[in-house]
């Protein structure tokens, strides 16, 4: 047994001298390789030295190789950022647990990760480490990049941790500090974090970046000195985004020590946080140029601060404010003083802004409230400051220079507060003249009896007297007008008055309204023979006073007056030269009386008194018994006049001639006209009544009663029934008893629908209707007399239904109306009154063309006021705006300009600074604007619109006008106080995105807004 023992251990020991002889071979031989791929690996080959490793991994057999090897292959893959690197680690781990590399591995994949900067995955590695075993060089070294790892992720709570414990490392220790001063410092803690960094002072490595932070450090604990010390060593040493801060720092602790003139230069050096500034470093450098005088600087500066709402915000818009102030632009001055005095962080200031505000108001206007409510604003906020005396006395005179009459008599008349009867007396009196200027004649009378109930000033008291007058007689009250004009004349200071100059001529005009025209002679030859008065009026009284004269059968002094009218070549010269025509046969001068009618004619063809004048002319050639004349004459007013009242006339005239010439078939074939031309009027029931006799004369009386059945106007059995039902009513009608006449009338009307004297009838009552203003009621009556053939109610009755459609807001039945009455009327005051109603209903048809053609034929009569001409001018224009026409829409507003007042001319004024705004003219725009804020505040429309552009005017302008606090501060206004007109609202929102989506590009206190 024991020999097999010994043979198998010679056995084994033969063979395993062999084997072991093969296996220290190739032992050798991977030996040689794991060493040649650790030079690879040492010398950073961690390609060519992994490949070596995996070869020696695979042909190895020994463990402690094979785990070395797959330690050194998961740390090449590690250095080499392969994608598998941290799976080759764990299967090391897990695969070699005895392997004395297990902790070394992830020390330095921890490290490696760390020295190249990626702290996340280092921080992985680093919670794997066992740190029992770790020397205290390693233990120190892992604190540190532990610390600095979570540092880095913003995990100040552990990084502190990690640092304290190397605090005192003489290799760590002043970095370890250095952080731990950063994280107090990035929490406020700068005492703290002032200790740590003294404490490494020193340490060449660390001094440049600690000036920075002590600078700011000292900064915030108000040691400015010594943070503009540290700052300024700093400077040249840092890179761009340390310097734009310590220039921060720098300037803004000069700032701080009221040393703005050094400020300046470091602020203005801030590069902002990511490229933007906020409000605040505005304010600073804005702040410190204030300081130093240099106002348009501040101005710059101060005005980019847009939408602030803090305490820094509304000392900046103050102190902006002061700045316009000191270059003279109030406007600008007064919406900043306006946006500081309604914040209410600093109530000193916010007091001071208000006073300031109140008080620019009252000198250069104001767009958003009128004067008045301004300084009463302020009166009863601060009852108690002390300029409220002086506020007072701007509060008294403010009601008379903003123009803003009506809501000035509501404040006076409202409060018991103000009890000054002398500017109530004015105030009264400048709203009753604006009353009177819009037309609104019993509203003015009511302001004037108001302004008159407190006489303290003579010169109020008699324009007040003068203009109740003219009020009166506008509505027709002529002998209250009269009283008024005499009551005035009498007054001694009315004599310093330029209405002084007229009233002769109006004390006339009454008189001859009221038919007393022996009074209305005295006084028009008196006011006439005057030097100094204007030419249209000296022409005007001359006409009137040969008028006075004629009705008075007065003919020869007629004829003077009117020569002398003519004499001065004005408007209605024809008028003056037809009168006189007429007048010589009023003198047995019929051979003169041809002679001027037939000059007449020739001279004036196109005068409305063409068709009297021909009509006069054949009726002097029938007294003068030259019927051939006379026949022709009327034959040519037929043909040249058709639309004629005369026409009707002239064809009766001429069967008369021929009937009193015994040619009865002519005379029955123009009396046969008459009647189917114009049925149912006076010349009608004429021409067939005397038709009868002839018929009766030439004994052709069934023919005559053929005749006479066919015409259903004429009813011969109910002739005498008709003609007394028509009499009782007129004559109710005549003795002005309204209620009584309108019945008769009516009753006329239902027994003869079709009477004789239903066109009459039709019209008085619709006159009597008219008058008791049943206005919808008085119109088909005034349809049915328009409908007739032309009759001498003809025109009144197109002028008072194109009145009633005009005043129902109906232009489709106005236009035509109104057309035929231009081409009818005799009287020139319906033409003008259908033309210019014309333009305006074609405007609210938008019908531009015909607008500006009707304004173009209104503007063409000279005689018109001065209000309509206005009105002419700015339906040209806005049709021209409607149209794109701006060019003649601005040459048309300024026409306006120069004659409107009121709204009209408020209108004028926003269309000159629009159109100032198109020329780029941004600054002149806003001085237009100011006008309407000093004159127009009243017309709200305009003063809205004018805040609108004015907004547009700051920001689209060229530095240093543009200004950007001015644009939104002005639509921020408009966005919450403007009530009534969203369209001004809803652009001003608009534009208010607009622009702050633009200023949100370099300011970053600015919120943009969404639609």
């Amino acid at each position: 047994m024991l020999k097999k023992i010994s043979l198998c251990l010679a056995l084994t020991a033969s063979v395993s001298v062999s084997v072991f002889s093969q296996q220290t071979a190739i032992y050798t031989n991977d030996f040689a390789d794991y060493n040649r791929a650790m030079v690879l690996f040492e010398n950073n080959q961690y390609q060519a030295a992994q490949t070596l490793f995996q070869k020696v991994e695979e042909e190895v057999s020994g463990q402690e190789l094979k785990a070395d090897c797959a330690y050194y292959i998961a740390i090449c893959a590690v250095r080499l950022n392969q994608s598998n690197a941290d799976s080759l680690m764990e299967d090391f781990v897990s695969e070699h647990p005895t392997s004395t590399k297990r902790n070394s591995a992830y020390i330095n994949v921890a490290n490696y990760y760390f020295n190249n900067g990626d702290y996340n995955r280092a921080r992985i590695w680093y919670e794997k480490v066992d740190t029992s075993s770790l020397s205290r060089a390693e233990q120190q070294e892992f604190d540190f990049n532990n610390g600095y790892a979570y540092f880095k992720a913003g995990r100040k709570d552990e990084a502190k941790t990690y640092f304290n414990r190397v605090r005192d490392s003489k290799e760590y220790g002043s970095q370890a500090k250095y952080y731990l001063g950063f994280i107090a410092y990035e929490g406020d803690d700068y005492q703290e974090a002032n200790d740590m960094f003294e404490e490494v002072k020193g340490d060449g490595r660390l001094d440049k970046s600690l000036s920075y932070f002590q600078s700011d450090m000292n900064f915030k604990l108000g040691k400015f000195e010594k943070a503009i010390t540290l700052g300024k060593a700093q400077l040249d040493r840092s890179n761009r985004m340390e310097r734009s801060q310590l220039n921060k720092i720098i300037g803004e602790s000069y700032f701080n020590l009221e040393q703005y003139d050094q400020a300046i230069p470091y602020l203005k050096e801030y590069q902002g946080d990511r490229g933007k500034w906020n409000n605040t470093d505005y304010y600073q450098l804005g702040y410190a140029y204030y300081q130093q005088g240099e106002f348009q600087n501040a101005i710059n500066e101060f005005n980019k601060i847009i939408n602030g709402q803090n305490h820094v915000a509304q000392n900046a818009y103050y102190h902006l404010a002061e700045s316009y102030v000191e270059l003279d632009q109030k406007q600008q001055a007064l919406n900043a003083f306006k946006n500081a005095s309604e914040m209410d962080f600093d109530k000193k200031i916010q007091e001071d802004a208000a006073l300031n505000y109140a008080k620019l108001s009252y000198e250069i206007g104001n767009n958003y409230k009128s004067i008045p409510e301004v300084l009463n604003d302020f009166l009863e906020k601060y009852p108690n400051n002390s300029a409220t005396t002086e506020i007072e006395k701007l509060l008294i005179d403010s009601y008379i220079t903003s123009k803003n009459y009506k809501k000035a008599m509501s404040i006076l008349e409202g409060s018991n507060k103000y009890n000054d009867k002398l500017v109530y007396q004015k105030v009264a009196y400048y709203r009753a003249t604006e009353l009177y200027n819009e037309g609104n004649y019993s509203a003015a009378l009511v302001h004037f009896n108001k302004s008159l109930k407190e006489r303290n000033d003579a010169m109020f008291t008699a324009k007040a007297t003068y203009w109740k007058a003219e009020s009166d007689y506008n509505l027709e009250n002529y002998q209250s007008a009269l009283i008024g004009y005499k009551e005035f004349m009498g007054m001694v200071s009315a004599k310093q008055t330029d209405e002084f100059k007229s009233i002769d001529y109006n004390i006339a005009y009454a008189y001859f309204k009221k038919k007393e025209y022996a009074n209305a002679v005295s006084h028009f030859k008196a006011y006439a023979e005057k030097g100094d008065i204007p030419l249209t009026q000296k022409n005007d009284a001359y006409l009137r006073l040969g008028d006075s004269y004629f009705v008075t059968s007065d003919y020869w002094p007629a004829m003077e007056a009117y020569n002398k009218s003519i004499g001065l070549k004005g408007i209605d010269s024809d008028y003056a030269y037809f009168q006189k025509a007429i007048s010589y046969g009023f003198v047995n001068r019929n051979e003169d009386k041809i002679k001027d009618l037939e000059s007449f004619i020739s001279k004036y063809p196109s005068s409305i008194y063409k068709d009297d004048a021909l009509y006069e002319l054949g009726n002097t050639y029938v007294a003068e018994e030259n019927s051939a004349a006379a026949l022709k004459t009327y034959a040519r007013l037929q043909n040249e006049e058709a639309s004629s009242s005369f026409v009707s006339r002239s064809l009766l005239k001429q069967g008369l001639i021929y009937y009193n010439g015994n040619e009865g078939d002519k005379a029955l074939t123009k009396f046969k006209k008459v009647v189917s031309d114009f049925p149912n009027t006076d010349e009608s029931v004429q021409a067939v009544k005397t038709a009868r006799v002839i018929y009766v004369d030439l004994g052709r009386t069934d023919e005559y009663a053929a005749w006479v059945k066919n015409l259903d106007f004429v009813e011969v059995a109910d002739s005498d029934i008709d003609n007394a039902t028509y009499e009782a009513a007129e004559q109710q009608f005549i003795e002005n008893n309204t209620g009584p006449a309108i019945k008769g009338f009516e009753k006329y009307l239902q027994q003869f629908p079709k009477g004789l004297h239903a066109n009459s009838a039709h019209f008085y009552l619709a006159q009597l209707q008219y008058k008791t203003d049943k206005k919808a009621e008085a119109a088909p009556h005034y349809e049915y007399v328009t409908q007739q053939s032309r009759s001498e109610f003809t025109e009144q009755a197109l002028a008072r239904l194109s009145q009633i459609y005009l005043e129902q807001k109906n232009d489709q039945k106005a236009i035509p109306v109104l057309k035929r009455l231009e081409t009818e009327a005799d009287f020139p005051q319906n033409i003008i009154f259908a033309q210019s109603n014309l333009m305006k209903s074609y405007y609210q048809q938008e019908d531009y063309a015909q607008t500006i053609v009707y304004a173009e034929r209104v503007l063409q009569n000279g005689k018109i006021e001065n209000n309509v001409k206005s009105d002419a001018q700015v339906f040209i224009a806005r049709s021209a705006i409607k149209t794109g026409d701006e060019n003649r829409a601005k040459t048309a507003y300024q026409e306006v300009q120069k004659i409107a007042k009121g709204e009209l001319a408020a209108e004028a004024q926003y269309y000159e600074a629009y159109f100032l705004n198109k020329e780029g003219k941004f600054k002149a725009s806003n001085k237009s604007i100011q006008i309407i804020a000093k004159e127009y505040s009243g017309y709200k429309k305009y003063s809205y619109q004018g805040l609108l552009l004015m907004s547009k005017n700051f920001y689209d302008a060229e530095p240093p006008y543009k200004d950007p606090y001015q644009a939104t501060v002005v639509l921020e206004n408009i966005i919450n106080s403007v009530k009534g007109y969203p369209e001004v609202v809803k652009e001003a929102e608009a534009e208010l995105i607009r622009i702050k989506t633009e200023e949100a590009k370099t300011n970053s206190s600015v919120e943009t807004q969404q639609n």
